[in-house]
């Protein structure tokens, strides 16, 4: 056993703390400071001092109080127990906390991540004599109706099963025994794991199949890979938390990791109330069956920021490992950045461009690096999906957070604050958006969804750029000295924008839309379109077009659950309405030549 390495505070700066007599230390180690044991981790060490930052607030800690170290780097506890659980940013029950201490997190208070009382029953899949590797399944346990949690041997273990239970037990329990070449390992239910180490896996994937979000603009338009990595930058008000909100509750992934990093407290309040009451539309369980919350809100020490964001990583890393699709949602990722700009200048860092440090870039990589479908030690296909939200100050995509995302993700979901004024919401801007996952999930969507599902989406696209083209002629010289087929142009991009861009958060049907449903809701919007071209080609007015009762149809479109009868019913009365005027027109015309 290492000898306990026991130092001293010097020097306290916020949330940064200088110890001396810390010889032996190690980079990352946690400590404990203070007489309350506060928690903390070492970032820098210089000689026999360490500079530690603290996870909780430094308020009242002194000078001469004393710094122990545990040896250990900042670890989370994997195991079931997990999933529906809410942790603050160091991966503590808040619920075993409020027990513990009340409303408010009493410092130093150290509560493990997963109840030691609760009984699993555990179900063996190998049996004594068997020979195991890292990362293998040797059984399961049911944690909740939707998720099978698979335990795994730990990373490093490998050898001969010689013991094995099954049947109720803790998480401290041993499930089994394996003979290694070192000896015998006690396997529990539960393991540990250091959260800014990535977890290994035999060998990464291309990305293939979708991320089926549900959100028309993103699934359609700009999809996102499972594995894949995404950015939603936006300015305030332009709705990032509730589009976080909504890729968490319908998103298909099979785990959805939920960290809350430096954001508002009602922003999570919203969360923590709404998730236990929704259904997941796949399953038909509740929503938080496949759910892990980490909240730390901003009121909450910045330290602990950087923490929250590793731990939701490694958890998500953990469910890839089992052969599930993760994905994390950290909202805000600018936020984790500003706490490491504060701790940066209390170490009295040479900032860098705004004042960002200068390993800004390089810590942003090593996180959205975590990503990516693998093939897990178990033999299993999984995968981490990262979704972050950035808050660039005043909308300013240029600032350095921002810049350096879109940098490492390969989706660019564009909040645009002009769009949230007019209330159009999801307010994802289509012209400055991108997705450099479309033409790798295009096969999939051919084959699952229809092989006219990438022409339509083109066409659609095409229009709403011709659209931006056309608005900056109708601002100098009004919409009536088009012609009729620009008119059919403006027209058509309206119906895209308004009854398939546009998508209610909070509507019963239109919050969850299916891939097959927004593909034929585009099916009638472009039908419509080329109709209304040959409408107009044969001398009818657009004014008499967009008066048709049918276009109140395609608008509500969205809140159908029976799209194809519907879909069925509206192309139908397109046709009827189209021919009636062209018959009109024809006649018109005809009266007017004799």
């Amino acid at each position: 056993m290492e000898a306990e390495i026991k130092g001293t505070i010097v020097k306290i700066a916020g949330p940064v703390v200088m110890a001396k007599n810390m010889k032996g230390s190690k980079m990352y180690d946690v400590v404990r400071v203070g007489k309350e044991a506060l928690l903390g981790e070492i970032i820098q060490l210089r000689e026999d001092k360490a500079i530690i930052q603290v996870y909780e607030d430094t308020n009242g800690v002194k000078p001469g109080e004393p710094v122990l170290n545990t040896g250990k780097p900042l670890s989370v506890e994997l195991g079931p127990g997990m999933i529906a659980n809410i942790y603050d940013g160091i991966a503590r029950p808040l619920e075993e906390i409020s027990k513990k201490a009340g409303d408010f997190i009493t410092r130093g208070i150290s509560i493990p991540a997963l109840d030691r009382k609760k009984k699993w029953k555990f179900v063996p899949t190998v049996k004594k004599g068997d020979k195991v590797e890292e990362g293998q399944i040797i059984g399961t346990v049911k944690e909740t109706d939707i998720i099978e949690h698979r335990i795994l041997v730990p990373v490093g273990i490998s050898g001969e099963i010689t013991e094995i239970n099954s049947g109720e037990m803790t998480v401290t329990d041993k499930a089994a025994v394996i003979k290694t070449s070192k000896g015998n390992e006690n396997i529990l239910l539960y393991q540990e794991w250091p959260v800014r180490k990535p977890r290994p896996f035999i060998n990464k994937l291309s990305p293939e199949t979708p991320l089926v979000t549900g959100q028309r603009v993103f699934d359609t338009f700009f999809p996102i890979a499972k594995g894949g990595t995404a950015a939603i930058p936006g300015p305030f008000g332009a709705g990032k938390t509730v589009t976080q909100h909504s890729l968490a509750k319908w998103s298909d992934a099979d785990v959805i990791v939920y960290v809350g990093c430096g954001e508002r407290g009602n922003e999570m309040t919203e969360v923590l109330t709404e998730f236990p009451k929704l259904i997941d539309p796949k399953s038909g369980k509740p929503l938080m069956e496949r759910t892990v919350l980490i909240a730390n809100t901003s009121n909450m020490p910045v330290a602990a920021r950087e923490a929250s964001v590793y731990t939701g990583v490694t958890i998500a890393e953990y469910f890839r490992d089992m052969g599930y699709n993760a994905s994390i949602m950290a909202d805000s990722t600018s936020r984790w950045a500003e706490a490491m700009r504060e701790i940066g200048a209390r170490l009295e860092e040479m900032p860098g461009e705004e004042g960002y440090p200068a390993y800004l870039a390089s810590r942003l990589a090593q996180f959205y690096e975590r990503a990516g479908p693998v093939n897990a030690l178990s033999n299993k296909k999984g995968s981490v999906s990262i979704i972050g939200a950035v808050s660039p100050p005043g909308g300013d995509f240029s600032e350095p957070v921002t810049q350096n995302t879109l940098r490492m993700t390969k989706v660019f979901w564009a909040l645009d604050a002009p769009l949230a004024y007019r209330r159009h919401f999801p307010a994802i801007n289509w012209l400055t958006s991108y997705s450099l996952y479309a033409e790798e999930l295009q096969e999939y969507f051919t084959k699952n969804v229809s092989k006219d599902f990438s022409a339509l989406r083109n066409q659609a696209m095409a229009l709403l750029q011709k659209d931006a083209e056309l608005q900056e002629i109708v601002q100098l010289v009004g919409p009536d000295a088009l012609p009729e087929h620009e008119k059919v142009v403006l027209f058509t991009s309206k119906s895209l924008k308004e009854d398939f861009l546009q998508q209610n958060a909070y509507h019963e049907v239109d919050a969850f839309c299916s891939l097959e449903k927004q593909f034929t809701m585009l099916k009638v919007i472009l039908s419509y379109h080329g109709r209304a071209k040959e409408a107009t080609d044969k001398g009818v007015k657009l004014a008499k077009i967009s008066a048709l009762k049918v276009n109140e149809k395609v608008a509500r479109m969205k809140e159908q659950q029976d799209i194809n009868k519907a879909s069925k019913e509206i192309l139908a009365e397109i046709e009827s309405e189209l021919s009636k005027l062209e018959r009109e027109s024809v006649s018109t015309l005809g009266g007017g030549k004799q």
